[in-house]
């Protein structure tokens, strides 16, 4: 009775980190034969309320969701969870939907902070003052116990801006450290690469060299992976998340929750470790 469609909805397809792990999941959906559509809700929770409402006209076989997280409507994830079968990723919305798939944001910081710690100066925190993204929040507790853990003191640096434009948020909230008193140490951890782009952006405006070598001011670490990471001048040394375990476990546990009949006996939750990868930024 159930169609072949799978909805694939993203919080902002304009970064490449969600266009990487739908690229993935929409792969993974036609090897098993489905059909993925995917949604992009801009990071507007009236855009995200719609396209549930979309998705119900359109009866899929289950539905793979990155909720907003913080701007999102809670009740109205729910009531859409409790009518199609849904995995929920990237983003926990605790107690919704049967199961989440994401990455251990522990595992993230944990891995950055030890080797930051070992190899130089502990590092700042640098995040934004209203986070799009509730793993960033996991993200700084995870930092603070780690600083505590090894006996270091934390300075966490906010700066202002909301929204997904985190690269220009990033560089201008650099820039206005830079320009005032500068970072409390000379090794800085950003919540996210993308924040950490806009950061080296700073740094070179500023005549700040970054990296380990001779002459270097400033190391810098971050998050994630993004997909131009590698790239960035210099690279950029991060935790990257496992795309390839979170799509396809993703897609396998939808696949099972629509073999069950939209709901398991309990609400599963998997998180998949990060890997340091040491780069020429730190």
């Amino acid at each position: 009775r159930l169609t072949k469609n799978i909805g694939i909805v993203v919080p902002y397809l304009a970064d490449p980190f969600f266009a990487e792990i739908a690229r993935k999941i929409e792969r993974r959906c036609v090897d098993a034969g489905f059909w993925p559509i995917l949604f992009n809700s801009h990071g507007e929770q009236e855009f995200e309320k719609d396209i549930l409402n979309s998705l119900r006209s359109l009866k899929p076989a289950g539905v793979l969701l990155a909720p907003l997280g913080r701007a999102s409507d809670r009740s109205a994830i729910e009531r859409f969870c409790n009518d199609v079968p849904t995995v929920l990723f990237d983003s926990n919305l605790e107690g919704i939907g049967e199961a989440f798939v994401g990455s251990d944001n522990y595992s993230f910081v944990s891995q950055t902070v030890e080797y930051l710690t070992r190899s130089g100066e502990p590092p700042c925190f640098f995040e934004m003052s209203t986070p799009a993204n509730p793993n960033a929040n996991k993200r700084r507790a995870a930092y603070l116990e780690m600083m505590e853990k090894l006996g270091f003191e934390p300075h966490v640096l906010k700066v202002e801006g909301e929204g997904w434009a985190f690269e220009e948020i990033g560089r201008d909230g650099a820039l206005r450290i830079l320009d005032v008193h500068g970072f409390p140490t000379d090794t800085i951890l950003c919540s996210n690469d993308r924040l950490a782009i806009g950061l080296l952006s700073a740094c070179y405006e500023r005549g700040f060299r970054v990296g380990r070598g001779e002459g270097c001011a400033l190391r810098v670490a971050s998050h994630d992976d993004h997909p131009f990471s590698r790239f960035t001048c210099p690279s950029l040394t991060t935790a990257a998340h496992d795309y390839d375990a979170v799509a396809n476990h993703a897609f396998q546990t939808l696949h099972d929750l629509i073999e069950a009949g939209g709901s398991f006996d309990a609400r599963q939750e998997t998180l998949f470790a990060a890997r340091l990868v040491l780069r020429s930024s730190a």
